[in-house]
């Protein structure tokens, strides 16, 4: 190993963004992941500091500087100083509601259920048309 280069996939699971070090190399050669730009295509990829990963997960995409090379897997607090975080932030659950959704209705506490007249009365509030 050169010096101050280090594996990607072993890099990945020592910052825990995997949770195991097959799952590292996985990612790495899966095309997930893209350093300085480039696609990773395999896991024995070197890296070194001040490099950039982006790296596409299910639900989000990170965006990493790597601050420093990892020697061991340890807690959360010591991977945290491997990277830098430069991920864009996500916009939050609220303003991705669509407005086109109305508010659900409201019942004074204690009311308990609708009857059936209720609820079929409030069915035809809400079909399009409205009052029937």
């Amino acid at each position: 190993m050169e010096a101050g280069r280090q594996r990607i996939d072993k890099w990945l699971w020592y910052a825990r963004v995997v949770k195991t070090r097959s799952l590292a190399q996985k990612l790495a050669v899966s095309g997930h992941v893209r350093l300085n730009r480039e696609k990773v295509e395999a896991a024995s990829q070197q890296i070194r500091l001040g490099d950039v990963l982006t790296i596409v997960m299910p639900r989000r995409v990170l965006v990493l500087k790597v601050a420093d090379l990892g020697s061991r897997r340890g807690p959360a607090p010591e991977a945290r100083l491997l990277y830098e975080d430069l991920s864009p932030e996500t916009p939050a659950a609220s303003d991705s509601a669509s407005p086109a959704v109305p508010p659900a209705a409201r019942r004074e506490t204690g009311a308990g259920r609708p009857t059936k007249r209720e609820r079929r009365q409030i069915d035809r509030l809400r079909e399009p048309g409205g009052e029937g």
